[in-house]
């Protein structure tokens, strides 16, 4: 699909408005102009040499790059859900660590196949995300690109020093929990590889989507599981260790196994994985576990809880146990609907080339 077909497709038709006719602060003022500032802690935002934020707490900063033909594909993905994904998978960072986020900064890099109208539907996915998560849009910078678009975005949130959960701090039994569900967002992307490809074959041909819809909304759209953050502070629950599922659930078990020196033992017949995942899956003769274990971008919240908190939590409908943490010297476990023990494996997350 061409450039020119894929900012027409993106711009809904509407009329287009060059971007060097506006200027880089054209630009910046057009796409800052709706701003909303929710939090006292947002001193200043946009409009001097640098933003102030006030914070009486831990501060947790991160940031994710977004590049075009590597993360994403703009024949298949809206520049809308684009845009709010951008700024999903960073406050999914800031969740990981027990965080509450407050402000993000947005960078862009565009190159002048992008029109003003093509910005402003990048930038209504950011707002909406905003919106959802309850930050402050507080600054950015935008510049030439001659390789495609360039996201760049930074969170920050903050908590007290005694909630923050680190990766590392994981004790031996601890139980080995999960929200949502996994394998989704990798099914999606293998969903839309396949209609770009029948698309490039035959033009004429109109992918029909609505059989896959929940499995390429998780990839095109995936949630940062900030309501766990909260329910778990309801239930009074303090994860021992989290991290956010991005990599693949093999791969994140092995950060946590690692930095907080232990082993693992998950079994297959807990692991979560929808139904439309699944059947996806086995549609693509792919087996769901590989795509829950290896797959990556759904963003659920992989955590520790200690055995005394797992009352709270058996009947949790969004929540699900899956092992338990043991002995570095026990290793690696996935223990099979069989019984059998085998030894896991981390793949990894395979953006695309």
């Amino acid at each position: 699909m061409s450039h020119e077909k894929e900012s027409n497709q993106q711009e809904n038709n509407t009329s287009r408005t060059e971007l060097g006719k506006l200027g880089e602060f054209g630009l910046i003022k057009e796409m800052t102009k709706n701003i909303k500032i929710q939090h006292e802690e947002s001193i200043l935002g946009v409009g001097d040499d640098a933003a102030i934020v006030k914070n009486d707490d831990q501060t947790l900063i991160t940031t994710d790059m977004l590049l075009e033909g590597i993360h994403f594909d703009l024949s298949y993905t809206p520049l809308t859900h684009l845009g709010y994904k951008a700024v999903a998978v960073n406050v999914s960072d800031i969740a990981a660590m027990n965080g509450i986020p407050k402000q993000i900064t947005v960078n862009l890099g565009l190159s002048n196949r992008f029109s003003l109208e093509a910005v402003e539907a990048l930038y209504k996915g950011i707002y909406a995300a905003c919106d959802d998560y309850k930050v402050d849009l507080i600054g950015g910078d935008t510049t030439s690109s001659g390789s495609g678009l360039v996201i760049s975005v930074t969170a920050i949130g903050h908590q007290a020093q005694d909630k923050i959960v680190r990766r590392n701090s994981a004790k031996d039994k601890d139980i080995i929990c999960v929200s949502g569900d996994l394998g989704g967002a990798f099914m999606g992307l293998n969903v839309l590889e396949r209609e770009k490809q029948a698309y490039k074959s035959n033009p004429d041909i109109q992918p029909d989507l609505t059989k896959y819809s929940y499995v390429v909304e998780r990839q095109l759209k995936p949630k940062a599981r900030m309501d766990v953050v909260y329910e778990l502070k309801e239930l009074g629950i303090l994860p021992t260790a989290m991290i956010d599922i991005s990599d693949g659930l093999a791969s994140e078990l092995f950060h946590i196994a690692s930095q907080s020196e232990l082993g693992v033992q998950i079994y297959e017949d807990k692991v979560p994985i929808a139904t439309k995942t699944y059947e996806t899956a086995v549609e693509f003769n792919i087996d769901p576990n590989t795509a829950a274990l290896n797959g990556g971008e759904d963003y659920e919240l992989l955590f520790t809880i200690s055995q005394e908190d797992y009352e709270k939590i058996k009947n949790h409908m969004e929540l699900t146990t899956i092992g338990y943490m043991h002995a570095k010297s026990k290793g690696m476990n996935f223990v099979t609907k069989n019984n059998q023990v085998v030894e896991l494996k981390a793949q990894g997350w395979q953006h695309l080339k």
